[in-house]
């Protein structure tokens, strides 16, 4: 039986100036180098009507001790220790069963939060009405040093974003392609309860939940960068270009079958086709065989299959492994970035 040390502050948060309750739910796994950054950028926000929930879910590195050093220096917070790993939508769910919060931020322990995040973000759901479900915004992301490395979204002198960015009904867009920096969200807690939370079934939690929430509400953009993304070697992220056995490019295609459902109109159809190309593409790259052929019948429900596609459903018939050479491709690309 799944077992976890709890402890909760059960203390009912009275409304300060009215100012809404921010629940920040930090998942850490592994991540002892960076948790005590990630929890010092919650407790310092210039928004102080905050609840943070910590998650441990079962690392093997030293985050437990980290975490509980800060706790005892800052004994509000909320913590909960997992015995077992139960992975992100599991552990994300089992702290949101506690969170009071009007609205919700999800935060990796390796991430950061600019000191007006909250304050900001506040401010704008306040003054938007009941059909908007979430606020992002832009970010920059560091590496393992703290250093920065990009912009989510590049921008001109003024800080701005140089294109436009979807926001409104943003259904169409996320099935095109996956636009928004998930650690930069803000989500009403009551659009997440209506969605019975995350779908604890799958690897991965963000593009679930884009394709359910925008289905029924709409995204605002606030054209800041309120948040440092870390990218770390080994990261959920990089296991999309896992070789065979690939359970991220799996739940990917069950997402894919939900959004095929949820469709309205054949444009959305032609959109989710664009993304289902690629991801068989993905699969084909990564070895993942079995996957191409579920990823083929997705396609053929929702658009004509292309030349490309023919091509890579012909070789896969051979599983040729093609693996090495798409990792080479993209150590060939990403040292070309680095030094663009």
């Amino acid at each position: 039986m799944e077992k976890a040390r709890i402890s909760l502050n059960t203390t009912n948060f009275p409304p300060e100036n009215n100012l809404p309750l921010v629940t920040v739910i930090c998942l850490c796994y592994n991540q002892g180098a960076f948790v005590e950054e990630a929890l010092f950028s919650v407790i310092n926000q210039t928004y102080q009507v905050l609840e943070l929930i910590v998650v441990d879910d079962a690392s093997s590195d030293h985050s437990i001790s980290v975490i509980q050093q800060f706790i005892q220096k800052h004994p509000h917070i909320h913590f909960i220790s997992n015995e077992q790993n139960l992975g992100n939508c599991r552990a994300f769910n089992k702290a949101l069963a506690y969170a009071k919060g009007k609205y919700i931020i999800d935060l990796a322990a390796d991430d950061v939060l600019l000191d007006t995040r909250v304050e900001k973000q506040v401010n704008l759901f306040e003054r938007l009405d009941a059909t908007y479900g979430v606020i992002f915004t832009n970010a920059i992301y560091i590496n393992e040093k703290s250093q920065v490395v990009s912009y989510h979204y590049p921008v001109d002198n003024q800080g701005h974003a140089r294109r436009q960015i979807p926001a409104g009904d943003v259904y169409e867009a996320i099935l095109r392609k996956y636009f928004i920096c998930t650690p930069t969200m803000m989500m009403r807690k009551s659009v997440i309860d209506a969605l019975g939370g995350y779908d604890a079934n799958l690897s991965y939690e963000d593009f679930d939940f884009w394709v359910r929430s925008a289905r029924i509400y709409k995204y605002s953009y606030l054209d800041e960068v309120l948040t440092l993304k870390r990218q770390v070697a080994g990261s959920l992220s990089t296991k999309f270009y896992q070789v065979r056995m690939n359970q991220l490019l799996a739940s990917t295609l069950v997402v894919c079958r939900k959004a095929k459902a949820l469709n309205r109109s054949p444009s959305e159809d032609e959109a989710l086709a664009s993304n289902v190309r690629y991801h068989l593409r993905q699969s084909f790259y990564t070895e993942n065989f079995d996957l191409v052929w579920e990823y083929k019948k997705l396609l053929e429900s929702v658009a004509k299959t292309d030349f490309i596609t023919q091509v890579i459903l012909f070789l896969s018939n051979f599983k040729i492994p093609v693996a090495w050479l798409y990792t080479l491709y993209r150590m060939a690309r990403q040292k070309m970035n680095n030094f663009l």
